[in-house]
């Protein structure tokens, strides 16, 4: 509930912060007069965003209430099956290596474990590099061992992309 919440209530303390801004202004621990800074709050102003508010709000509340379906997906109303992921649903790119791999072990726990390895592998590869030379123009093994990981990734990436179908089971 509190990250339902949260925004409405950061909301309305700014908006009471705002309106006490523009009324009494600033403090003042100088003494200087500072009324030439303050901004006037005329009623204009409120009336005008709050008749914005409700035309923007008026058709989206029209939308949402007459017709909630009509910017929904056909997807939504497929019956569920537990046991199968819906062909739909996909992790972010960035994630699909990982997913490949997780697909690719039928063992539940082992999946989740390699799916883990792989992707805290990531973190423990700056940690392994030691030597004092920063670049890899004179090293060809460690040329040949990136790259290697550059084409495995798209690889993997390109794999999880993929449908779940007969070649991949």
């Amino acid at each position: 509930a509190i990250h339902f919440l949260l925004p409405f209530f950061i909301a309305g303390i700014t908006l009471v912060h705002l309106t006490f801004l523009h009324e009494s202004g600033s403090n003042n621990p100088l003494g200087l007069v500072s009324d030439c800074d303050k901004i006037p709050f005329h009623p204009y102003f409120s009336f005008k965003d709050i008749l914005g508010f409700i035309l923007m709000l008026t058709p989206l509340m029209a939308l949402a209430l007459f017709s909630p379906n009509l910017l929904g997906d056909p997807e939504n109303f497929t019956p569920a099956n537990p046991l199968v992921t819906p062909p739909h649903i996909k992790p972010e790119w960035y994630f699909l290596f990982a997913y490949a791999i997780l697909r690719s072990i039928p063992n539940k726990l082992g999946g989740v474990l390699a799916l883990a390895a792989s992707v805290l592998i990531l973190f423990l590869v700056p940690f392994l590099h030691k030597s004092k030379q920063r670049t890899m123009t004179f090293r060809p093994l460690s040329q040949l061992l990136f790259w290697t990981l550059v084409a495995n990734l798209l690889v993997l990436t390109w794999v999880g992309s993929q449908p779940v179908e007969h070649p991949f089971i």
